[in-house]
């Protein structure tokens, strides 16, 4: 069992920036950043895999958020000139295995962190 723990949330103005880190207790095969609001479905923010040299984004966080991942276990969320929209809660999701369909598709995910809360407001 995997287990993933996230920090980093908080409230910010819009056009700041914050930074979410998720560190999971075992190596993973791809890793991902999730947020929710509610009374919406959990979307997938951005991802990578193990090994790739390419990175995964919604639309909505193109060129505004940058993820990284250090070895096998460690991710971060680089997120800058943030917005109101994004406010939501942000989870932090891992899988130790392959799956058929896109790295924003959270059934693909075996593993997700508790979540840590994102707010942008003046």
């Amino acid at each position: 069992q995997v287990q993933l723990v996230e920090s980093g949330g908080g409230s910010v103005q819009p056009g700041g920036s914050l930074t979410l880190s998720c560190r999971a207790s075992e190596d993973t095969y791809k890793m991902a950043w999730f947020r929710q609001v509610p009374g919406k479905e959990r979307e997938g923010v951005a991802g990578v895999y193990t090994g790739a040299t390419s990175e995964y984004y919604a639309d909505s966080v193109q060129d505004r958020f940058t993820i990284s991942r250090k070895n096998y276990n460690e991710l971060t969320l680089q997120m800058n000139s943030l917005r109101p929209e994004d406010t939501a809660t942000y989870y932090c999701a891992a899988s130790t295995s392959w799956y058929s369909g896109g790295w924003a598709e959270a059934a693909g995910y075996s593993y997700w962190g508790r979540g840590t809360q994102v707010t942008v407001s003046s």
